[in-house]
């Protein structure tokens, strides 16, 4: 029995319809092959003559000078001879497939073959015609973009690599963009900038477009920077350059903007103007693109907006022997047993820089024996310019610090530094005081000439030819000092206009026992005989030309003869300081009538002749620390009636009998205060007082209140209480000591509110009623404390005085500023402060012999860089009380043991 199996289809038109344009699709393939063929031919051959006119013009471009073509150029011709190889390949074998057609073409001998190949024909030569659309190319090479950059040659270094690493990782993971790198000429920090751009080509964490280095120099040119960075963004062309500041500013800023950058400038002397350049102001971004600049002055950092600064400085000892060792190297040290030890003499000699050691040191290379190494020395001693190599290489680049000082007035400021011995710390008042005599500071109105000088020596500091130690003092490098000897030698000239070499003529150190032949002053305008072991000056030099003249520590000096200065009549300026046995007036000084100048603080003599008055035209006297002078005839201060300055800070106050000369200027009333109010010059005023009556007068004077400066106080007889808040009307008392008042039981202060805004400096010592200081707390920038001798003192600040007023102690940050805290002798002292402080400028503090002070103020957050020093007894220390455990180790390696 059959069966019928029937299958129905039910058939989509959609679909039907795709399949049949599918398979005529597929069929013109072979249909339209011969055709296909023949324009693929033709179009092939119009593509190749347009890839020689592109090849001729790119050949063209390419022979200027760093012309690169692009690189779409670059890609077209790489794919045109790519199409090119395979469609002449498609065109030699068309002919074989065309043979293979019948049907008038509509089909093949070899269907599957000839669709096949019809297909790859009309895929190239769609591929022709899109690059023949593709190459019609306005520009086809530009200027060539340098290397991101190359690495730069360096020498072995010494000592650098801590402050490398700090920089760097400042760089890389600080929010910064700008970072500032200054330091005197010589320093190394070329060296150091040179090691970050090695750095950065061998970092792969800082990833960079650009890395570009710029000299910038003393003359600054903006069309160089523009140039180097142009050439290395790509931009530099014969064109571009004829581009106005403006213009190419554009343009390299909108390179840079799309860009992360590192801009290296080297040796900034002035501010670089970003914008003026073109290049965009990296933010505070850690990220973002940096600037790292070299610069000799501090103040360019602030002109160019460093978001951070770090200080170049010179080498540790061990560093700086290190570097000279290489540089004589281990055959000459070895070659005597005497020359490693004249090698440290001339380490020295270079004062840790390492330009000078690295010069001298190669110098001393050839040197091997004893003798040429005492002779070397002789010379860095006491001429270091005709040592092999200095001027040249070391002076000649120091100087061009010295010629950008702002004028002439800066520089003779400087060079007038170098008649203090090596290593000498200048106190900055006094060297101001010499610049006020010799002239270099023009009193052009009251209370300006002293600020002029400090604006001065902040120009000096900032140039890095000076360094700053603490508020008060600065110090000259030693390869400075030879700098400056060396210009100030060679080309200060007189008044006719001659060269003179000796215009500066300097003599220190204990070793010389004589004073120099007096012919050798003769010609000398300025001489430093200093920190000798002279005893007498008997000779008569002539000195017709001589302005300054220093005799200052000469600790042996005890007479110089009446006739000594007879033959000075230009001199402004003379300086007796420090002539501990000089106990009589030299009169010879009364005949210095040109004199500005007078300095005989720290001398021994008892009284100033009154014919001291033809001074006339005495503008600074320093008496401090005349410790036996007991008499100052009463019309003598008042002759100087240009005085500008006045320092009588420390005077009579080792007198066993004290001041009683009824003559004496200081025999009571108010006669010292009306002599003063004479002055109407006066600047800068230091006293000393021993009686309340003559406070009371100062400060009843406005004259004398703006002009006070420092004040000692001392062996006042009553138990009064002393109004010290009254002192705060001294608006410029940087200075306060309190010395044996031991009567006076109390500082009483008023309620209302007042400040010791400039008090700086404080010292109390042997008054033994007093109990506290508490007033101390409205002493907001005091830097120095010395305590010593109060046997009564329980506290040095009582909250108790102010409990009361709760919101006068909310208000205050005690001792902030203070660096130096120094006790000695309270035996009662329980507290210093009742809750711990901050102290973050704390360096040294120092507690001897105050037994029941059981508790300082500190916690783990006080002073918390740990560069505190803690001296004391040991037994004390370890009797002390802690807030907590991490508060006794945190200070444990702080403590000093007094022997």
């Amino acid at each position: 029995m059959g069966s019928c199996i029937s299958i129905s289809i039910s058939c989509n038109g959609t679909i039907f319809n795709r399949c049949l344009d599918c398979f005529l699709g597929e069929a013109a393939y072979v249909r339209n092959l011969q055709e296909n063929v023949e324009a693929l031919e033709i179009d092939l051959r119009k593509l190749i003559a347009r890839k020689k006119d592109v090849d001729e013009r790119v050949r063209n471009a390419e022979r200027q000078q760093m012309m690169t073509r692009l690189n779409q150029v670059q890609r077209w011709l790489s794919s045109v001879d790519a199409v090119t190889a395979e469609a002449d390949k498609l065109i030699r074998d068309g002919s074989e497939e065309i043979e293979k057609l019948c049907l008038g073409g509509y089909c093949s001998k070899n269907c599957k073959s000839s669709y096949k190949f019809g297909k790859q024909v009309a895929k190239k030569l769609r591929d022709v015609r899109t690059l023949m659309a593709e190459g019609s190319f306005e520009v086809v090479a530009v200027r060539a973009a340098e290397s991101v950059a190359d690495e730069r040659p360096i020498e072995p270094t010494v000592g650098m690599q801590s402050q490398l690493e700090q920089v760097w990782s400042c760089l890389v993971e600080e929010p910064v963009g700008i970072v500032g790198l200054y330091g005197m000429g010589g320093v190394g920090k070329t060296t150091l900038l040179t090691h970050l751009h090695n750095k950065f080509l061998g970092q792969g964490d800082f990833h960079f477009d650009f890395l570009i280095w710029v000299v910038v120099s003393k003359d600054l040119q903006i069309e160089k920077i523009q140039e180097i960075i142009g050439k290395k963004v790509g931009l530099f062309n014969d064109s571009w350059m004829k581009k106005n500041l403006a213009e190419r500013a554009v343009d390299i800023y909108n390179v840079l903007k799309e860009k992360k950058f590192v801009l290296l400038l080297d040796d900034v002397w002035q501010r670089v103007a970003f914008t003026t350049v073109g290049v965009p102001i990296p933010p505070r971004d850690k990220s973002a693109s940096k600037v790292v600049f070299t610069t000799r002055s501090t103040e360019v950092c602030g002109w160019m907006g460093a978001h951070k600064n770090f200080e170049v400085g010179c080498l540790s000892a061990n560093d700086a022997r290190e570097l000279f060792r290489q540089n004589v190297g281990e055959e000459t040290l070895n070659g005597h047993p005497d020359i490693r030890e004249l090698s440290e003499t001339v380490t020295k000699e270079c004062g840790s820089l390492p330009l000078a050691l690295i010069i001298t040191g190669r110098a001393m290379a050839c040197k091997k024996t004893p003798e040429e190494w005492r002779d070397a020395i002789k010379v860095l001693q006491t001429s270091a310019s005709e040592f092999p190599g200095l001027e040249n290489d070391v002076l000649r680049v120091l100087k061009f610090s010295y010629d950008s000082l702002p004028d002439d007035t800066t520089r003779s400021c400087l060079l007038y530094c170098c008649l203090f011995p090596e290593d000498y710390r200048i106190y900055k008042e006094n060297l101001i005081d010499c610049w006020i005599g010799e002239g270099f500071l023009k009193v052009t109105g009251k209370y300006e000439v002293q600020d002029k000088g400090h604006t001065i020596l902040g120009n000096i500091v900032h140039a890095c030819l000076l360094e700053e130690e603490g508020d008060d003092v600065v110090k000259m490098h030693d390869v400075i000092r030879d700098m400056t000897l060396w210009i100030a030698r060679d080309t200060e000239k007189t008044e006719d206009t001659e060269k003179q070499k000796e215009n500066y003529l300097v003599y220190t150190g204990a070793g010389l026992t004589k004073p120099p032949n007096v012919r050798e002053w003769e010609n000398a305008r300025r001489f430093s005989l200093m920190e000798t072991q002279i005893r007498t000056l008997s000779a008569v030099p002539t000195c017709l030309h001589l302005l300054t003249l220093f005799l200052i520590f000469n600790e042996e000096l005890e007479m110089i003869t009446s006739d000594f200065f007879k033959s000075m009549p230009r001199l402004k300026v003379l300086n007796l300081s420090g002539a501990r046995r000089m106990s009589s007036f030299p009169l010879g000084i009364s005949v210095l009538v040109s004199l500005q100048h007078l300095d005989l603080s720290g001398t021994a003599i008892r009284e100033l002749p009154k014919e001291l008055n033809a001074l006339e035209n005495l503008k600074c006297l320093n008496l401090e620390e005349t410790h036996f002078l007991i008499t100052i005839p009463r019309q003598l201060i008042s002759s100087f009636s240009s005085l500008i300055v006045l320092r009588m800070f420390g005077v009579g106050d080792w007198s066993p009998n004290g001041k009683k000369n009824d003559s004496d200027l200081f025999s009571g009333g108010d006669l010292l205060v009306e002599a003063l109010r004479g002055l109407e010059h006066l600047e800068v005023l230091s006293l000393t007082l021993n009686n309340f009556q003559d406070l009371q007068c100062v400060l009843k004077s406005k004259e004398l209140r703006r002009c006070t400066q420092a004040l000692y106080l001392y062996s006042f007889k009553r138990s009064e209480p002393l109004d010290v808040s009254a002192l705060a009307g001294l608006k410029h008392l940087n200075r306060l000591w309190i010395h044996e008042c031991e009567e006076l039981e109390e500082l009483e202060m008023a309620r209302q509110p007042f400040d010791f805004r400039s008090l700086k400096k404080i010292q109390i010592y042997g008054c033994h009623r007093l109990k506290d200081l508490t007033f101390l707390l409205f002493a907001p920038n005091l830097k120095s404390i010395e305590v010593s001798s109060c046997f009564a003192m329980e506290e040095i600040i009582s909250e108790a005085k102010f409990a009361d007023v709760p919101e006068v102690m909310a208000n205050l940050k005690p001792f902030a500023q203070l660096y130096s805290l120094r006790l000695g002798g309270l035996t009662v002292l329980k507290s210093i402060y009742k809750r711990p402080l901050p102290f973050p400028c704390l360096r040294d503090l120092t507690v001897n012999s105050c037994d029941e002070l059981r508790k300082l103020p500190l916690d783990s957050n006080s002073a918390k860089e740990r560069k505190i020093v803690i001296r004391g007894y040991r037994k004390w220390w370890e009797q002390l009380k802690w807030v907590d455990q991490d508060t006794k180790n945190a200070f444990l390696p702080c403590f000093r043991s007094i022997n």
